[in-house]
């Protein structure tokens, strides 16, 4: 069984009593337990919108979602979906330990504070436990985000352009650090980005989406041996494979 099955889902929006706008059409994705499967596709071509299915933020109008065979709505419910977006969305007025904390306090369980700070050691924020949000670097945030959404051991990573707010040089490190991130636990991850080499770098399998309403234009698979270094995005084949599917973003 596929960690996510995506079957035949599409997803329309009413603007008006008149008027209905179309996102998806006939989605089919499935992917494995472990993998880490990165979406790209232009604006407006409802990559997010997918992505906000899978974590039960929205309901689809036709098809079927299951995560590990159940409707993601009950990984939701049950804690076990860890998201992350492109704002970290810490609280300003909470520490980094606090805002690791918040998980535990909404689902009403009991703060385990050894893995609130197995996971600061593991994204790298060792020495800022009590800093606040404004004390930290924007990728320094992310980082805390990315750790948040992992407090309550999810079955599922879900990454909407967690990085595109950050500029090159922050956005590579962290590409390294989430990969380091992900070597260590191997959690199933969906992540969206409007990066072509970052999803090549990042990912076991890249997913291009087009048009409006939005279609899977390609489903291509990166062999890439791991870890990546960044010296690997000057090889001839990355820029190839780049080139390739950048086309198929214009198509």
């Amino acid at each position: 069984m596929a960690a996510i099955e995506v079957k035949q889902v599409s997803k329309s929006y009413r603007l008006d009593r008149q008027r209905e706008v179309l996102a998806l059409k006939g989605i089919d994705l499935s992917i494995h337990e472990g993998e880490f499967v990165a979406l790209i596709g232009p604006s407006g071509c409802g990559k997010s919108t997918l992505l906000h299915l899978v974590a039960a933020l929205d309901e689809v109008s036709e098809g079927t979602i299951l995560i590990d065979g159940q409707p993601p709505a009950l990984l939701r419910d049950g804690h076990r979906l860890g998201i992350a977006f492109q704002d970290s969305a810490l609280l300003p007025w909470l520490s980094v330990s606090a805002n690791l904390a918040l998980p535990y306090r909404i689902a009403g369980l009991a703060v385990n504070a050894a893995r609130v700070k197995d996971l600061i050691d593991l994204v790298g924020l060792q020495g800022f436990e009590q800093a606040r949000p404004s004390q930290l670097s924007g990728g320094m945030r992310q980082r805390a985000a990315i750790a948040r959404s992992l407090c309550l051991e999810p079955s599922l990573l879900l990454l909407d352009e967690p990085f595109g707010a950050l500029d090159a040089v922050t956005r590579r490190r962290m590409n390294l650090e989430l990969q380091r991130i992900w070597l260590e636990r191997k959690l199933t991850t969906l992540m969206v980005t409007h990066s072509v080499e970052e999803a090549l770098f990042l990912a076991d399998r890249v997913i291009v989406m087009n048009g409006r309403p939005g279609v899977i234009v390609e489903d291509r698979e990166i062999r890439f041996p791991r870890p990546r270094l960044m010296e690997g995005m000057r090889l001839e084949e990355f820029h190839r494979m780049a080139d390739d599917l950048t086309l198929l973003l214009e198509h």
